[in-house]
């Protein structure tokens, strides 16, 4: 839950700050780059979190590595998420911003989670069903999870919605749990 308090009020800054720069289009590709970067190889941001190195030589890396990659207020922000130890929290302001960006131009990233494929049919209704709702373009990410038995769970931006079949046994044992036997 911290992480998304964290991830929400740092990303939100930052679309401030490239809005009024200008530089949406060129944060939204840059940070792309560097989610991918990141997410790939856990060394640097591993380095930028340990508390046992001086912010100087974090500062340092960070400016090494990417002045000439990254547009200068980007660096700076990577800066500033160090000093206030929030770097490890880079991941989901990246995805937070990226959200922002996508509302902004009219798309809503959903995730749905099945048990087994959703076939085109399905998909397109699902689509369709989540457009009305947001108002948004629809973008679908489809994820199988064969754990969660059936039905589905759909997640759009911070908001989930658990219609799987494991979540609704686990309500059941919850309810059988409080049930007295005499």
């Amino acid at each position: 839950m911290l992480s998304q308090v964290v991830a929400q009020r740092y990303a939100h800054a930052l679309f401030l700050a490239t809005e009024e720069k200008k530089l949406i289009d060129v944060a939204y590709e840059q940070l792309n780059a560097l989610k991918r970067f990141i997410t790939e190889d856990a060394t640097m941001l591993n380095f930028l979190s340990a508390p046992q190195i001086l912010e100087e030589d974090k500062h340092a890396l960070i400016r090494k590595i990417f002045t000439d990659r990254l547009n200068r207020l980007f660096v700076e922000f990577m800066i500033v998420l160090v000093n206030k130890h929030r770097i490890n929290y880079l991941a989901e302001i990246i995805d937070e911003f990226i959200r922002m960006v996508e509302a902004k131009q009219g798309l809503g990233r959903v995730t749905v989670i099945t048990a087994v494929a959703l076939n085109d049919d399905e998909s397109q209704k699902l689509i369709e069903k989540m457009a009305e709702k947001t108002g948004l373009n629809i973008v679908l990410e489809k994820k199988v999870d064969p754990s969660i038995i059936g039905g589905m769970i759909v997640v759009l931006h911070d908001e989930v919605i658990d219609g799987s079949i494991r979540h609704q046994l686990e309500a059941v044992d919850e309810q059988l749990e409080k049930v007295r036997v005499h």
